[in-house]
């Protein structure tokens, strides 16, 4: 185990949410479109690639069952794409900051999601409902994959990258990932409509705020619902 840092900056990159937006909290779409870029972009939180102008996002602020919306909680997500590499970008807005001081070498923390996370459950098989792929990253870089199966789930071992960017005085902080496209797919096809959805947890205790791009509805906080996935196309092929 090893203890991480998290670095504190005091700018806001150019796509970082508008105060005058926050109330806009949802973008209430239920497509994500995934804009191709012609390089493997290099992955910089706190100052993001001109590429990810490309990228239309999605937003929300409500909790699991598409209600109590809180503004200070907004998540925005933009998605790129090569032929090699799926770029996932979230930009987060937070009232407070409940994270592990210690995880692997690598940056890896098995649980992760005791503690605040932002999340993408990716589907690259609509016809396999109970398959998917499963990644989460933390205010201070620490990040998780998993494949889920049925009764069960495993590392996924993807080798992704990422960046994490933390601004306390603005109660914001963003994150970039990288993930192999050869470890969602056997076989990249861009002409697929995948199913996705993206997630937020924070707080230190329960109750929690568990937040959704796409409400799971359940009675109790639950993300693995795929049958309430929202849409993931890729654009540009």
């Amino acid at each position: 185990m090893r203890k991480l840092m998290v670095a504190v900056i005091c700018l806001l990159p150019p796509l970082l949410m508008s105060q005058e937006k926050s109330q806009a909290c949802s973008t209430g779409a239920d497509t994500v479109i995934a804009a191709r870029v012609t390089r493997e972009i290099p992955l910089d939180a706190r100052h993001p690639a001109p590429e990810w102008e490309s990228a239309t996002p999605v937003s929300f602020c409500q909790d699991w069952q598409g209600k109590n919306a809180d503004p200070a909680r907004q998540t925005q997500v933009r998605v790129l794409w090569t032929p090699k590499t799926l770029f996932l970008r979230f930009e987060c807005r937070y009232r407070e900051l409940f994270v592990f001081d210690d995880s692997d070498p690598n940056g890896r923390r098995d649980h992760l999601w005791d503690r605040d996370v932002a999340e993408a459950f990716l589907q690259p098989d609509p016809s396999r409902p109970p398959y998917y792929r499963e990644f989460e990253i933390s205010p201070n870089g620490m990040w998780i994959d998993l494949d889920i199966f049925p009764g069960g789930l495993s590392d996924l071992k993807s080798g992704l990258e990422r960046s994490v960017w933390l601004d306390k005085e603005r109660g914001t902080w963003a994150a970039e990932l990288a993930i192999p496209t050869k470890a969602l797919a056997p076989k990249f096809d861009p002409a697929a409509v995948w199913r996705a959805n993206f997630y937020r947890v924070e707080g230190p205790t329960e109750p929690r705020f568990y937040s959704a791009w796409q409400a799971t509805n359940t009675p109790q906080p639950n993300f693995h619902v795929p049958a309430v996935f929202g849409k993931l196309r890729f654009a540009g092929k």
